[in-house]
């Protein structure tokens, strides 16, 4: 009997499916490869020959990393969307659009009548794949699948962006500090990814009729499928949902297989046991150590910047607290009088900060004696403004300044501040004792701790032991200082020349610092910086990133043993500083944080018509703490009596006030008016205009999410500006009222007529 054999190599899964004459699959199978492509493959095909013997098939590959394979097997190739197209005229010949999520790429393929195809697929940006969504379920400290089960129990969903990892990251980290619930965080992720999706893609071409969901993100988390199609407004009839989605591009290729081509399975599986040996195109640099000697003497010369630590077990006197509340960490140091470290906590904040900070507590209450007094506190980072709150603490503090000030207690003379963490990069000038400039990373995450987290559990290893191989790599790989999508494509060419996973790890080390010299910083000569630079942040415990800072600018620098914690540590230093400003520290009691009950809720204000997304955390005794709120009456704060009224309110109704004809009276019929951009200055002109005219005028709402929703399939370039492609959900909005005569006018200049 003839069986055919389809492989589609992903760029983070590997997939089989072995079919019948009759294209009934006998057996498939999906795993994750963690960049073990060769090894993973042998895996599938040794369960497949235990399964159903040697069997003799004609074999074909497809996938974005099935190219090198197919070469190497001498097997043939056939392109992915030609693979997914032969599938669904298999499996449902009447389908009209088909989404495709992967690992790293996304694809939206559109059928027409004349059996054409038209593909859109993700460029630049790995925003809506399935990579994207494994980071964003880290954050909430779960995997895809537990954002899954989340997403069932949602009731809100905020605005999350989802062009790429940094930009969500910044959406959803002050959304975890501040209390929201992992339920709406994991439906909000997958909305996200929805949008993207359809905006980023269809640019322009609606996505309607019979509508196909292909690939393992879409087959294995139904709630990111349930999103979709409440965007899409998809009934059952048009949606089409094979329970092999996740096998499509593997039963495709196998239904493309050529006869000339055939092979027993065994053969196969031989030929991947043989050496691979294919050209070197990728660049490789310098080692980052040589020797064992040379790391010990790296070592040692680092290891001479050790804070003073204390014994609080039998410290007695007045002591300073500063906390952390980081990006993706929670950092808390207790400090003597004379500056010495009687206690640190460095954590996960585990979506909580709080929560993570009053643990925290507990267990610095185990160990502080009865005759230590905490006489100062100060909150910086993130949450310092809910700590402050919560924990009624002494002071809050910018987390630059409570840098350099544990970056001065090593370094007096401090001159550059480079501080890496979980997320954000922040380059500290320092002029005269004082903070002269400051740069941050806007909008790449590629040089930050949760970035070189992301590729180690790829690879399937810890961050420690991932650092730890970068070490002695014999060939780092030249991966330059782009983003994590474009270097996935190096490290998935160098995997092919056979790199090591210490190569892959020492290149991370050099790309890490090459994007803050060259993005953050953005510096020509990297000597620039300074003389005297103190590097910080979790990420700088990594020596294969302290080597290759060393190596790339060719400084010397000052590594604290406490890099990971210095901003609670300079916290406390204020704390310290300030304390005179106090009579009794305001703090709560170390039992009362312990004991604290806190709840959390979300509300939307009803003050004004902004109706600001609210999350209210209620820590009792009258104590709230409000965040979302884009003025002072979100926070509760009321009106007084005889304030000057609300001009912008004022104009708002006074121009969109205009009240237009009826249906009877408007001779020339009805003509429809997007409420957007220059139509708040000119929709007077417009609309007076067309009512003499005898035209009924209608103008569309508002602009809200849901009318920005409207519009994402029309929207031509993702590039577009926000105002741009929120106007194509205002038009939709009017279309959808029956209104076929619209009207937008042109005017790229106004004179301006007002006499001075």
């Amino acid at each position: 009997m003839d069986y055919t054999l389809g492989i589609d190599i992903g760029s983070t899964t590997v997939k089989v499916a072995i079919l019948d004459r009759d294209n009934h699959i006998i057996f498939s199978d999906y795993q994750r490869h963690f960049a073990n492509i060769k090894g993973t493959l042998q895996s599938l095909l040794k369960k497949a020959i235990g399964e159903h013997g040697n069997l003799s098939v004609h074999p074909t590959v497809t996938g974005s990393g099935g190219m090198a394979i197919s070469e190497y097997l001498e097997i043939p190739f056939c392109q992915e969307v030609i693979c997914v197209s032969t599938s669904l005229q298999d499996y449902e010949a009447k389908t009209d659009v088909a989404i495709e999520l992967g690992g790293e790429d996304t694809n939206i393929i559109y059928f027409d009548k004349n059996g054409g195809i038209e593909q859109r697929m993700n460029g630049v940006c790995a925003g809506g794949t399935g990579s994207f969504i494994d980071q964003m379920a880290s954050l909430l400290q779960t995997d895809a699948t537990g954002l899954n089960e989340y997403a069932k129990g949602y009731d809100t969903i905020y605005p999350i962006a989802a062009r790429c990892g940094v930009f969500a990251k910044t959406d959803i980290q002050p959304l975890i500090n501040e209390g929201a619930s992992k339920e709406n965080l994991a439906v909000s992720i997958f909305q996200a990814v929805v949008n993207q999706t359809i905006s980023g893609l269809a640019c322009g071409k609606p996505i309607k009729g019979h509508v196909a969901f292909l690939g393992g993100p879409l087959h294995f988390l139904p709630e990111l499928k349930n999103a979709f199609i409440r965007t899409l407004n998809l009934d059952e009839e048009h949606i089409i949902d094979p329970p092999h989605s996740h096998l499509f591009a593997a039963s495709g290729a196998a239904m493309n297989a050529k006869q000339y081509c055939e092979m027993q399975l065994q053969d196969l599986l031989d030929d991947l046991y043989s050496d691979i040996k294919l050209t070197v195109e990728v660049d490789r640099l310098e080692p980052l150590f040589q020797s064992q000697e040379e790391y010990d003497e790296f070592t040692k010369e680092h290891n001479r910047f050790m804070v003073k630590r204390g014994d609080i077990s039998t410290y007695k006197g007045k002591c300073y607290l500063g906390i952390d509340a980081g990006s993706t960490t929670t950092k808390i140091a207790l400090i003597g009088e004379d500056g010495s470290l009687l206690f640190h906590f460095y954590d996960n904040n585990n979506g909580s900060p709080l929560k993570t900070t009053m643990r925290a507590i507990k267990e610095l209450k185990k160990q502080l004696p009865d005759k230590a007094v905490i006489a100062g506190s100060c909150s910086t980072g993130y949450g310092e403004a809910l700590l402050k709150s919560a924990l009624k603490l002494d002071h809050g503090e910018v987390e630059t300044m409570a840098h350099y000030y544990a970056a001065a207690f090593f370094e007096p003379d401090v001159d550059c501040i480079l501080d890496i963490g979980g997320q954000d990069m922040k380059c500290i000038n320092i002029k005269n004792q004082a903070v002269d400039n400051v740069l941050l990373n806007e909008a790449c995450s590629s040089g930050c701790g949760s970035f070189i987290e992301t590729f180690a559990k790829s690879l399937d290893y810890s961050v420690r032991d991932f650092a730890k191989i970068a070490l002695f790599a014999e060939s780092p790989i030249d991966l330059g200082s782009r983003c994590t999508v474009f270097m996935n494509s190096k490290v998935k060419q160098a995997q092919k020349e056979g790199a090591s996973v210490g190569d892959i790890s020492a290149g991370l080390a050099y790309s890490v610092i090459k994007n803050a010299i060259l993005k953050v910083i953005k510096l020509t000569d990297p000597k620039q910086l300074g003389e005297k630079i103190v590097v910080q942040g979790g990420t700088f415990y990594n020596d294969a990133v302290l080597r290759s800072f060393e190596r790339i600018s060719g400084c010397k620098a000052v590594r604290p043993d406490i890099a990971g914690i210095m901003g609670a540590f300079g916290a406390a230093l204020i704390a310290r500083e300030r304390s005179d400003e106090v009579e009794k520290t305001s703090m709560l009691s170390l039992d009362e944080i312990i004991n604290l009950k806190y709840t959390n809720s979300i509300s939307r204000c009803q003050f004004c018509n902004n109706h600001c997304l609210l999350t209210i955390n209620d820590f009792g005794d009258n104590r709230r703490f409000i965040t979302g709120n884009r003025c002072e009456r979100g926070l509760g704060i009321q009106k007084k009596k005889n304030e000057i009224p609300n001009l912008y309110d004022y104009k708002y109704k006074r121009i969109f006030a205009y009240k237009s004809l009826s249906e009877e009276k408007a001779v020339r019929g009805t003509i429809g008016i997007p409420r957007v951009l220059n139509i708040y200055e000119n929709y007077p002109l417009w609309h007076t205009f067309f009512t003499k005219l005898g035209f009924r005028v209608v103008i569309s709402p508002r602009s809200s999410r849901k009318i920005y929703e409207m519009g994402i399939e029309s929207i031509p370039s993702e590039s577009e500006c926000y105002p741009a492609k929120i106007a194509h959900g205002h038009v939709m909005w009017l279309l959808k009222k029956g209104i076929n005569q619209i009207i937008y006018p042109c005017i790229p200049y106004d004179q301006n007529e007002t006499v001075d």
